[in-house]
């Protein structure tokens, strides 16, 4: 099995996830879900290997969540996975699934934990913070 990143190139945390899986020795598939969409099993598979729930999954900034009323109390899981389905911006990125598990990888430094090898060093967080040092080890 190979790693699959649910992926956003227009979001600074799944471009940088991406760049650690590849700098791995990795190439993963790449689902860019924006243009694929969501299917309400594939989001019930996915955050039930990640151990999430629709709620935890949920952007709520820089989404239309407020607008569709998604972060009122009361608001139930299948809202929220049919709101997914019909604005896929909504679910959180990037989820990466590899043999190693599925993740919500934010912080991007998450993914780590689902490579075989780590990519050598340095390498940065988007926000320029250091996620790998010149020795190839974890920083943090």
């Amino acid at each position: 099995m190979s790693i699959v990143i649910h992926h956003n190139p227009g979001c600074g945390t799944s471009r940088n996830v991406l760049e650690l899986i590849r700098a791995s020795g990795t190439e993963p598939v790449v689902i860019e879900y924006l243009d694929t969409g969501w299917t309400k099993p594939q989001l019930l598979a996915l955050f039930a290997a990640a151990g999430l729930n629709p709620r935890d999954a949920l952007r709520t900034t820089k989404s239309p969540a407020a607008e569709l009323g998604l972060l009122e109390d009361g608001v139930d899981d299948e809202t929220l996975l049919d709101a997914m389905v019909a604005h896929p911006v909504l679910v959180n990125r990037p989820i990466v699934a590899s043999p190693r598990g599925v993740r919500l990888c934010r912080p991007s430094e998450r993914v780590l934990d689902l490579l075989d090898r780590l990519p050598p060093g340095p390498l940065f967080k988007e926000d320029g913070s250091p996620v790998i040092d010149t020795e190839g080890r974890r920083v943090g």
